[in-house]
């Protein structure tokens, strides 16, 4: 087709164009501004749940949903927590304290959801074994970056925890994306590989039964491979697990201690023991403090439902997330106790009623008490009471770990005595004096 040179008529004419440019420049120069920023726009409500949609890459066509306290804080940390299987983002949100611990430390807390028939993680393909290898880690750091770049997050306060196959994608995401996490808390989960597949499984029984076992050099290989060439720094661990666990095996604990503490480049032996609740045993690995290089924390007797509330208050002492720890202390006055006792021959019951009348909630308990001489506890309820005489302690039950200011717990027991059946006294809750 030949060329066509527009005539003298159809040409735009340079006086006018210039006259209307500097007519729209200084209105453009107002708009721009007034207008809000990109993220501004962007932010999702506070103090809700809210599903984001475009947030980035998303291979494995995950749903992101989010909660922002209204408290949240300039440049705040974010914990992503992720479900179980037959879980979702929603279940999350609302059969875990996260979000309410959010509205009072201010960091913001991403609720992954799988949409995939099983609504499991998938942490056994080679894709989700390897960094942007194109499975569901792909999706959640879009959705971190998302975040991060939405709200001026702190890179380097990015924490994951989950439940079961969330705690295992815990596992994988601490692999794959060791300069994304600083630190991550594992519920009833296996180490990074174990769940390998290469038949399309998502399923693994060997590593569910507990019968895959490697060397620490062996299991931290694993993870090393999942970013090959990496030499930063890499993520704290937490882990906890119930040694009756019939779905995720136990011996599974003991290979995450194995492989995580190969990571981290410490001991295999314990730095610190102790019991922070009855029938839990809490083990330290390279440090002793609350924020150790690897944290594991076992429970006696306890299934494969090893989550109850109140244990997410202990993660975030984990991840350094709050003031004072699982069990903020009230100062002295700040609890009330007050002891009604049923007293028969040798026999008595004694209720005890726990009221926070401090500002701040308690979460995990542990109430001290003296018994009268010759009285010694035969059994009880709300908590478990250990010694049977002298001075006790009763530790929180899984369903009254939390007494928020103002609110009251009641708890009791029943108890032998020999001729002396007073009330007990000398009341500490966390170690404060009560009134």
């Amino acid at each position: 087709m030949p060329h066509r040179t527009p005539t003298p008529a159809r040409r735009p004419r340079r006086p006018a164009l210039v006259a209307l440019l500097a007519a729209l420049l200084p209105l453009l120069a107002t708009l721009l501004a007034t207008a809000p920023p990109a993220a501004a726009r962007a932010q999702a409500p506070t103090a809700q749940l809210t599903e984001v949609t475009g947030f980035g890459s998303n291979p494995s066509n995950l749903q992101m949903y989010l909660y922002v306290p209204d408290s949240v804080t300039a440049h705040p940390a974010v914990v992503v927590a992720v479900h179980y299987c037959t879980g979702s983002g929603p279940a999350m949100y609302s059969g875990t304290e996260y979000a309410s611990l959010a509205d009072e430390y201010g960091f913001i807390v991403v609720y992954p959801s799988v949409t995939r028939a099983s609504k499991c993680f998938d942490v056994s393909s080679p894709q989700a074994l390897r960094r942007g290898g194109g499975s569901d880690p792909v999706g959640i750091k879009s959705m971190v970056d998302w975040v991060t770049r939405t709200y001026d997050a702190d890179p380097d306060r990015i924490f994951a925890t989950g439940i079961s196959s969330g705690a295992m994608m815990t596992n994988v995401l601490l692999g794959v994306y060791p300069d994304v996490f600083a630190a991550g808390a594992a519920f009833a989960g296996v180490p990074f590989g174990c769940f390998a597949t290469t038949d399309g499984s998502e399923w693994n029984s060997a590593c569910a039964n507990g019968t895959v076992t490697h060397t620490p050099q062996q299991w931290g290989d694993l993870v090393r491979a999942a970013y090959p060439g990496y030499a930063g720094p890499r993520p704290r661990m937490q882990l906890w697990h119930g040694t009756a666990d019939d779905v995720l095996r136990y011996p599974n604990f003991g290979e995450e201690v194995k492989q995580w503490t190969n990571v981290l480049g410490v001991s295999q032996t314990p730095a610190a023991t102790d019991t922070p609740a009855s029938g839990w045993t809490r083990t330290r690995y390279g440090g002793t403090g609350d924020q150790a290089p690897v944290e594991a924390v076992s429970l006696q007797g306890v299934g494969h439902n090893v989550y109850a509330w109140g244990m997410a208050a202990r993660v975030l002492t984990f991840f350094g997330l709050d003031g004072d720890g699982p069990a903020p202390e009230p100062e002295p006055g700040g609890c009330r106790v007050t002891a009604t006792v049923n007293a028969w021959n040798t026999g008595l019951t004694a209720s005890l009623t726990i009221t926070n009348t401090g500002t701040t909630a308690v979460r995990g308990w542990q109430l001290g008490f003296t018994l009268p001489g010759g009285q010694t506890i035969t059994g009880g309820w709300g908590a478990t009471y250990t010694p049977a005489t002298g001075t006790v302690t009763a530790t929180n039950a899984s369903y009254n770990g939390t007494i928020e200011p103002g609110a009251s717990v009641s708890i009791g027991y029943q108890a032998n005595h020999g001729g002396n059946s007073g009330a007990p006294g000398a009341f500490t809750l966390n170690g404060a004096a009560c009134g």
